[in-house]
């Protein structure tokens, strides 16, 4: 895609292009009104707020290379070889543009559309509630054969901007350090890092961008580091995502136009699977609530899919209606448009509310599907082939939905015989047990506390949905009794298969399992279920995973539950005199060896347990693990498996 760039005055980029908006008034006292939250994820967000300034430099035609570091102290470097922001006097602020841009909030180059035609975020905010966010920051700009340098801490200047040498290159390096009396966290993770980096490069072809970590060396001394780097761009998203799934047809259905002045880049492929997989871009932002390019997307797909198969006498003895959803299932798709003054809405504000991408995504699509179907009849034959077999089982998966709904509690059927409800209505207060066993089930009613835990039981390994058709995964029992004890309805009129729920019972649910192998793979197939089905949970922040210990470590009077075989080996160092034998230790292979007060005590009390939040933040990267984790392709599985498991002795 070629970028058209406005450029008056010359295409310059200098004081003037900076327009103040407003002050820096509240960002230390509300941060997460600007940045999300205060731990993990606001705190990677600081990272993202100051890559997105070096990618709107690229997407302008300015940068190609971006270099971020995890410095030893736990600090970032984000250094870019873009223009560099200028220094100049900002008559207005009456002082340097740089300290305009890192002082005051929404103060930004991107508000001039004469420097920039489109850009990612809320332009303007990231830098200076970065700034206001870090006990210490320091950017130095490369510009005019100088470099330009100024301090700062908690946002306020420590002196004016200086010279401070010469350069042959042009950019801006920043370099910040999180403030830990506001982030509950401080220590950056570095696959989330890479995982945010990896997707930029995608969606930004030619892009360089490089992740350094100087907290960890390789064995030959190096630094632990990663490039990322796509000459195609989204065909290869689309090529990552789907590379553990089997494909339906071997083509990349791409298109990259510009429409209305509306830059679009789409890239579909179809696989043997059964769920929808569609991720959604705006200026590089994954918009995970859709909006009006998604419903633009599906609107065309649907109608020109139909069109085709209309057309070629190819639905003429299907006796059932073909819906909107069947031909989607088994889509992937990734869609990336460029939106000069996008407006989001949403609970999350991720979703696009710009009428016009609608239409213009709907022509681009239109257009190049119907010339592709016309070009590729074999392919074309086998993609209308699955959206019939789609419909055939959508309208099989009807009855079986029936039989949930007839259960459900909102129309009277009734709660799973299994259940152990709670006594509370309010669900905002209530929480949900999925536990591994009817025996831990046992356990976990008598130690839970009947107001607001509720406990539901499961035997064994649910319906690895990756793998199954969706009228299978309603005829399952497990799965039926999720529904029904969720309160949720499934499906609509036009028979999708999302479910509503806007009845659910409990803002909490956590998913309880034994602390072994198996029990980690229930996790991952709970998990998958909801991703695939209700990923509205996920997103809402419903779903935990609770952590019962490994260890009850004993030394005479003295007990202490071990999560860890670091506290494990604590509690031995402690009391044990370093030798192991001098302290019982009682391994945990399951729920069931605890009692109701030692389960309720270390795993289920809102007071001591500790639960592990479910959250996506790349909806991409967790479509490709799970398909991985759950499919076929055992290669893969055992390489992510090599790379993440931590090893211990849990037979000891």
């Amino acid at each position: 895609m070629s970028e058209e760039q406005i450029t008056p005055n010359n295409g310059s980029y200098s004081a003037d292009s900076i327009q103040v908006l407003e002050g820096l008034e509240a960002v230390r006292k509300r941060p997460a009104m600007y940045i999300g939250d205060i731990s993990v994820k606001g705190l990677h967000h600081l990272v993202y707020e100051i890559v997105d300034n070096s990618i709107d430099e690229a997407l302008a035609g300015y940068c190609d290379h971006i270099e971020v570091i995890i410095n030893e102290d736990n600090s970032i470097t984000v250094q870019d070889n873009g223009r560099g922001i200028p220094v100049d006097y900002h008559e207005k602020e009456k002082k340097s543009a740089l300290e305009v841009a890192m002082t005051v909030l929404h103060a930004g180059g991107k508000f001039d559309k004469g420097s920039y035609k489109v850009s990612g975020g809320l332009h303007g905010v990231g830098m200076s509630c970065v700034n206001a966010l870090s006990t210490h920051m320091t950017t130095q700009v490369f510009r005019n054969g100088k470099i330009y340098q100024q301090e700062y801490e908690i946002g306020k200047p420590l002196y004016s901007v200086k010279e401070v040498g010469i350069s042959d290159i042009t950019g801006t390096r920043q370099q910040f350090w999180p403030d830990d009396t506001i982030f509950t966290e401080i220590v950056y993770d570095y696959k989330i890092l890479a995982s945010r980096l990896r997707e930029l490069a995608y969606l930004n072809a030619g892009l360089r961008i490089s992740l350094t970590d100087r907290r960890v060396l390789n064995e030959d001394g190096s630094f632990k580091s990663e490039k990322f780097h796509s000459e195609e761009g989204l065909r290869e998203f689309v090529r990552f995502i789907e590379s553990s799934r089997e494909h339906l047809i071997n083509d990349v259905i791409y298109l990259n136009t510009e429409k209305q002045g509306v830059p679009i880049e789409i890239a579909i492929m179809y696989n043997t699977g059964f769920s929808e997989n569609v991720h959604s871009y705006v200026n590089n932002i994954n918009t995970i609530e859709g909006g009006t390019h998604l419903a633009g997307f599906r609107r065309a797909l649907t109608r020109t899919l139909k069109k085709y198969a209309e057309d070629s006498k190819m639905l003429e003895k299907v006796k059932i209606e073909i819906a909107g959803d069947d031909f989607r299932e088994g889509l992937t798709a990734v869609i990336s448009v460029k939106v000069a003054e996008p407006q989001f809405e949403g609970q999350t504000k991720t979703k696009l509310g710009n009428n016009e991408v609608m239409g213009a995504v709907d022509q681009a699509v239109g257009e190049v599907l119907a010339y592709y179907l016309e070009e590729h009849p074999k392919e074309a034959k086998t993609i209308v082939d699955k959206v019939i077999l789609a419909a055939t089982a959508r309208h099989a998966a009807r009855k079986a939905r029936e039989m949930v709904q007839r259960k459900s509690p909102m129309s009277g059927g009734g709660l799973p015989g299994k259940l152990a409800d709670c006594s509370d209505k309010d669900a905002t207060k209530c929480e949900l047990f999925l536990v591994e066993g009817d025996s831990a089930g046992g356990t976990a009613k008598q130690g839970r506390n009947r107001m607001f835990q509720a406990i539901l039981p499961l035997r064994g390994k649910i319906l690895n949905v990756e793998k199954a058709m969706y009228h299978k995964a309603l005829e399952s029992e497990e799965i039926r009794n999720i529904y029904t004890a969720l309160g949720v309805t499934i499906g609509t009129e036009e028979d999708s298969k999302e479910a509503n729920i806007g009845k659910l019972r409990y803002h909490k649910i956590i998913i309880m399992t034994d602390a072994d192998v198996d029990g980690s793979h229930i996790d991952t197939l709970i998990m998958t279920f909801f991703f695939r089905y209700m990923p509205q949970i996920i997103q809402n922040g419903y779903l935990y995973i609770a952590t019962p210990p490994l260890y009850l470590c004993k030394k005479g009077k003295v007990e202490e539950y071990c999560w860890t075989d670091a506290q494990r080996q604590k509690f031995i160092d402690t009391y044990g005199n370093g030798l192991e034998n001098a302290v019982h230790t009682q391994r945990y292979k399951g729920l069931g060896e605890m009692n109701a007060q030692q389960l309720w005590e270390t795993t289920m009390d809102p007071e001591n347990r500790m639960l592990k939040q479910v959250n996506i933040d790349n909806a991409a990267e967790a479509d490709y693990v799970f398909s991985m984790l759950m499919g076929e392709d055992v290669g893969p599985r055992r390489e992510f498996i090599e790379e993440n498991a931590t090893y211990a002795n849990i037979d000891a």
